[in-house]
């Protein structure tokens, strides 16, 4: 199977989940800028999930850009993905409800921990089924935290040693 399908699942989940989101935003009581002031909490917590959201969503988009065909291991570890990131909707309305209390920080930095552990996941299935000479297979190497932007790894390539760097097209990103 292609990657249209599981692409289009994928950006219609994270549609869903802005939309989400979005719809957790009240209207000021005034129309004076004043009136805005207790909605900053509320605003605030969107604006960095709606960020986070996007980025995943930018990372997916070129990690598939890598992909020819599906596996079923893909589709689940791309589920596991998408289960994290949808937590991300309930997570931000609670903490911009309190953003002192520690229970729903704790839990938005979970979540958030969570859904830069699952791309990791889907990246290493992938790979997995790509099997040797994977375009992704210098990555496997690096590390938990700042694996999986591919806008990234174009600019650190530079930082790679010349023998991986030969490895992979860095058009294809």
């Amino acid at each position: 199977m292609g990657t249209n399908r599981l692409e289009a699942f994928s950006d219609g989940v994270i549609a869903i989940i802005i939309t989400i989101m979005v719809l957790e935003l009240k209207v000021p009581q005034t129309a004076e800028l004043a009136g805005m002031k207790p909605l900053a909490p509320v605003l605030l917590s969107y604006v960095l999930s709606f960020i986070y959201v996007g980025i995943y969503w930018n990372n997916h988009h070129h990690l598939f850009q890598t992909v020819r065909q599906i596996s079923g291991g893909i589709l689940w570890a791309n589920l596991h993905l998408l289960f994290w990131l949808s937590l991300l909707a309930f997570a931000t309305a609670w903490v911009g409800e309190d953003l002192g209390a520690l229970v729903p920080n704790v839990l938005y930095g979970v979540v958030l921990l969570m859904t830069g552990i699952a791309p990791f996941v889907l990246q290493r299935v992938i790979i997995r089924h790509q099997g040797p000479g994977s375009v992704l297979e210098p990555l496997e190497t690096r590390s938990l935290f700042g694996f999986y932007d591919p806008g990234c790894i174009c600019w650190s390539r530079r930082l790679l040693p010349p023998r991986i760097q030969q490895r992979s097209n860095p058009r294809q990103y």
